[in-house]
């Protein structure tokens, strides 16, 4: 397999598994990459029942995922409490950046609320739900990696990379990463607040080590209701 050479076709739209050939197919894509990561999913699976923690973490994928969908992102991987999305198209910066800051509300202002209500020992034993999202923009090889009957897309590229390092950020208050490719093509709904203030919902820039890369990143702490 790593004699043949690769079939690499453009790709328009995220492919599904059955776009992409097994032996040798991969399509490239400029496209946006977001993950959205859980916090301490080692603490809860250490302090609580494998119940509650599952309870917990489904409610986190179930939420991010309905947001994601909302925003037209295309989700492709799930990483125990992780899940990956891919967006494509014109607007593909600003729908990842205002999709992180949707989620952000959603999991502050719905899902914490909803877990504390109904699972009394993440509240006994002070366990914070809280989370990451990590959003990088560039271009990808998209290839099949298995074997027949038992394998999955993987994205390769410095965009997808850097988007799971950033959302394993654990800084205060700040739930959402996006890098300066992202930041620059931002319209202006997704990059200020509402009238008539109109305030930039991100700070930055700043340069963080990423896979020991230096990249300058911009983070928001802001929510945005969807």
């Amino acid at each position: 397999m790593v004699c043949s050479d690769w079939d690499i076709r453009k790709g328009t739209v995220v492919p599904a598994t059955g776009d992409v050939k097994l032996s040798n197919g991969a399509v490239e894509v400029d496209a946006v990459y977001l993950y959205a990561d859980l916090a301490d999913s080692t603490g809860l699976a250490r302090d609580f029942t494998r119940t509650t923690a599952a309870k917990v973490i489904r409610a986190y994928l179930d939420a991010t995922c309905r947001v994601i969908k909302a925003r037209g992102g295309q989700i492709r991987s799930f990483d125990g409490d992780r899940v990956m999305a891919v967006f494509m198209g014109d607007t593909k910066n600003s729908d990842a950046a205002k999709c992180g800051l949707q989620i952000h509300h959603v999991v502050d202002k719905i899902v914490r609320p909803k877990v504390e209500a109904n699972l009394s020992s993440i509240t006994t034993k002070g366990f914070e739900i809280k989370h990451c999202v990590g959003i990088d923009s560039g271009t990808a090889l998209i290839v099949r990696g298995g074997v027949r009957g038992h394998n999955d897309l993987v994205s390769i590229g410095r965009a997808p990379n850097v988007a799971a390092k950033l959302s394993d950020v654990r800084n205060g208050q700040y739930r959402t990463y996006i890098t300066e490719p992202v930041f620059k093509k931002l319209l202006d709904p997704s990059k200020y607040g509402p009238a008539p203030d109109k305030k930039l919902m991100w700070g930055g820039p700043f340069t963080r080590d990423v896979g020991g890369e230096k990249i300058t990143v911009y983070r928001s702490n802001w929510t945005w209701k969807p």
